[in-house]
């Protein structure tokens, strides 16, 4: 087979591969809301099991629930309180846990110093970080991003050292022999082999910082969703607490498919091209 042909066969497999790979992709696009479904009937179900719209209320008498505090306003300013936490706590973590795993990653002897430490810090309870940030900064907003912080500081940080340990070297040399800048290098060499790891963290990032958010709430803030949750719990209105819960919950699913799911499917485009 000549050449030319060979090469219109690879096209054309390729091109197959491809549409193959989209027609699953649109195939199965239904069965995350099929699962939600799944998860909400069950929920239903075993309501109606139990008996006690007290105990367990189900989705038909949460619903009016959450479109009461809606049409309030309360939901939408606590939740606009949270998010605003989780999105500072977010930043500050990742922007630290970045430079800080892609230092000890580059560096054994910053490692050999700072690898005690990240082991502290990733074994340190948030519960106990959080009242020693009460206790030391104050029942404040400073206190309460430091809080959640810095329990997301180390889990980023161990991401992104693995992410640097695993650079190919032959393209450092690569850089050097372009002689490419500091910038050039990290835009063109570093950035794009940390991509997934970045988006990996940031994944997991956001889905550990607004639980500890939620905490930081629960214990020592006057607005929020952590603090409605634990103004109802202290009435036992378990409607009310699923209500701000699950709204909440729907928020950070929102965030998460229309959000990180594509930019973690970029970042790890190029491994598959």
């Amino acid at each position: 087979m000549s050449s030319p042909e060979a090469e219109a066969l690879a096209q054309a497999g390729g091109r197959t591969e491809t549409a193959a790979a989209v027609s699953r992709g649109a195939g199965g696009s239904w069965i995350p809301y099929a699962s939600l479904a799944g998860l909400i009937g069950l929920w239903a179900t075993i309501a109606a099991v139990n008996g006690d719209p007290r105990i367990l209320p189900g989705p038909l008498e949460v619903a009016p629930l959450v479109l009461r505090e809606a049409a309030s306003g309360a939901l939408i300013e606590n939740m606009a309180v949270t998010l605003r936490r989780v999105v500072l706590a977010f930043a500050i973590a990742m922007a630290a846990g970045v430079a800080l795993g892609l230092a000890m990653g580059r560096s054994r002897r910053l490692d050999a110093w700072l690898d005690p430490w990240l082991i502290v810090f990733l074994n340190l309870p948030a519960l106990v970080t959080i009242v020693l940030a009460y206790l030391w900064i104050g029942l404040n907003e400073t206190a309460a991003v430091v809080a959640v912080a810095l329990n997301k500081i180390p889990t980023v940080t161990v991401m992104m050292r693995e992410g640097a340990r695993a650079l190919d070297p032959r393209l450092d040399d690569m850089a050097a022999v372009f002689r490419m800048g500091p910038v050039a290098r990290l835009r063109h060499v570093v950035a794009p082999q940390l991509a997934p790891y970045l988006a990996a963290s940031a994944r997991s990032g956001l889905s550990l910082i607004w639980k500890i958010v939620l905490v930081v709430e629960f214990l020592g803030r006057s607005n929020g969703v952590g603090f409605k949750i634990h103004l109802y719990f202290q009435l036992f209105d378990v409607g009310m607490v699923l209500a701000y819960a699950l709204s909440f919950v729907a928020v950070m699913l929102a965030i998460e498919k229309l959000v990180l799911q594509p930019l973690e499917r970029r970042a790890g485009r190029w491994r598959r091209a």
